[in-house]
């Protein structure tokens, strides 16, 4: 599906206000006579996004990359497909290992490698050369599996083949320019040892955080003081230094030539200090935003450290991969919690959007999720039953597995088969998952008010009569409403409120005659008849 350059231009679908301003940066330096190189054909517009291979890949990591891939396919419709573009995901793999993450197996003998670069890190796990390979299969592994579209990089690999020389030599030149940068933000005792350059000890192999005792730029070298009290002479070039993560960071801008990357609010003032560095090094600083962070169930930040989140795979357990894509495509910037409670309203946002693509104008369609999640193509597969509506259903029956949804399902969906439905049967799977580990342990029935008691019969009286059971969800719906009326519930929200509280133990539910019509006649009044005894209790 593409758009017409008026939709594109007009759209205020933030992945398209990324793109304009990309495209408008492409223009620019053309102007200053400094054309880009993808202007040219000689190279693609660089998207990169960052990850620290310390630990395993997390939904930040997942985020990062989703969000970023989304801004690419906006310029890539926004550009016609003219120009190549490539997505870097880059691991740090030469940072130095500061501590031992307490999940992993071999404590002992990682504890003797503390310092050393991850990448010459033993892996724990014995599957791959180092740590940090281990960590980096799985990103790749994670990334494959959601199909994103990506070039891997190693900061080991990029220092160590000579990509970055150039860059460090020219950081090497200009170490004072990058002083001048860094100095100020830095504490006074920091200030008094700080250089951009870590060198690597040429006896233990640790990234050492030490003064620049000399600096040589013609030699390409530095001096600085061993672990062991002797003075080396050391490249700047082939991995034989690593650099402080700021500058580390304009230098991958610098040397790379990155021309987008998004980062955490927590980093603006970071990426402020770093573009002033990749200036100072002849780059040109990334376009980007910070997106907002996430929050926990109580409101506070979420933190890798805290383990006060969800991890991807507890999403893809209770809700669909699509469904997290949303999540991350809506509102970027804006704080949002991140809690199992919120996966079963995207899972049924992200199958409205796609239930409605098909009918929408270009306008609308260019701002609908599912295009920038299935990238210009959405699917026709929308189930006939929602999640809310299954949790529900698997509520009241108190269903232990979905082939009891299975039987309720059939009676409303005419030839519905978990077979030929299967978007439907991975839905069901998921809502017994869910209602068995945060529903039923939540559950809290409660006794009908006198007035509540009534109405209930009435319904039950009503629904016990041979036309109700013919009756379409429509129906059924105009007469519970009007049993409500009767009744004198002065707002009609509290007599809902009463039939999920009295019938299913929660304080919000479905449409309820669509609940009763799936769920069936006889079966919500054996349900009103169970309240009214007092056995939900």
């Amino acid at each position: 599906m593409t758009f017409s350059d008026d939709i594109m231009q007009q759209t205020k679908a933030w992945p398209f206000e990324q793109a304009r301003a990309l495209v408008k940066r492409l223009k620019i330096m053309e102007k200053r006579g400094m054309p880009h190189r993808a202007t040219l054909g000689k190279g693609p517009v660089v998207f990169q996004t960052g990850y620290g291979p310390s630990g395993l890949p997390h939904i930040g990591t997942f985020g990062e990359v989703a969000r970023t891939s989304m801004v690419r396919q906006a310029f890539i419709a926004l550009t016609d497909g003219k120009y190549e573009t490539q997505l870097i995901a880059y691991s740090d793999d030469l940072d130095g290992m500061r501590k031992v993450p307490t999940n992993l197996p071999n404590q002992d003998m990682l504890a003797k490698y503390m310092g050393k670069p991850l990448s010459d890190v033993p892996d724990p796990f014995g599957t791959h050369a180092s740590f940090a390979a281990h960590n980096n299969a799985m990103l790749c592994d994670f990334l494959d599996g959601f199909g994103f579209d990506y070039t891997f990089l190693s900061s080991a690999e990029q220092y160590r083949s000579g990509r970055f020389d150039e860059a460090l030599l020219t950081m090497l030149e200009r170490m004072d320019k990058v002083l001048d940068i860094m100095l100020p933000t830095l504490g006074e005792d920091r200030r008094a040892t700080y250089s951009p350059f870590l060198p690597i000890s040429p006896s233990t192999g640790k990234v050492l955080q030490v003064p620049t005792l000399e600096r040589n730029i013609k030699k390409g070298t530095i001096v600085f003081e061993d672990e062991d009290g002797t003075k080396h002479e050391t490249p700047v070039t082939s991995g034989k230094v690593k650099i402080q993560w700021k500058p580390d960071w304009a230098l991958r801008w610098t040397a790379l030539g990155v021309d987008y990357e998004m980062a955490g609010k927590d980093l603006i003032e970071s990426t402020k200090v770093s573009s002033k560095i990749c200036r100072a090094l002849g780059g040109t600083p990334p376009d980007g935003f910070n997106y907002e962070m996430f929050n926990d169930e109580h409101g506070s930040k979420i933190s890798k450290t805290k383990g006060n989140g969800i991890a991807v795979e507890d999403w893809l357990k209770y809700g669909t991969p699509e469904s997290l894509h949303l999540y991350m495509y809506q509102k970027p910037k804006t704080a949002k919690r991140l809690y199992f409670d919120v996966i079963p309203k995207a899972v049924d946002e992200y199958f409205q959007h796609l239930g409605g693509y098909a009918q929408q104008e270009d306008k609308a369609k260019i701002s609908n999720p599912t295009w920038y999640i299935h990238e210009g193509n959405p699917p026709n597969t929308v189930p006939p039953i929602s999640y809310a509506m299954l949790l529900n259903l698997v509520s009241a029956a108190n269903a232990s597995d979905k082939d009891i949804l299975w039987g309720f399902i059939k009676r409303e969906v005419k030839d519905a088969t978990p077979e030929n439905n299967p978007v439907l049967d991975n839905l069901c799977t998921y809502a017994v998952r869910y209602y068995q580990d945060f529903v039923k342990p939540n559950k809290s029935y409660r006794k009908p008010s006198d007035k509540e008691r009534a109405a209930l019969e009435d319904l039950r009286a009503n629904l016990s009569q041979p036309e109700a059971k013919t009756m379409r969800a429509s129906e059924l719906q105009s007469l519970i409403f009007s049993i409500g009326k009767e009744h004198e519930f002065e707002n009609l929200r509290d007599w809902f409120k009463a039939l999920y509280e009295v019938l299913l133990g929660q304080s919000q539910g479905p449409r309820f005659g669509s609940f009763v019509a799936i769920y069936g006649v006889e079966e919500t009044c054996g349900l009103i008849e169970e309240a009214l005894a007092g056995a939900l209790l």
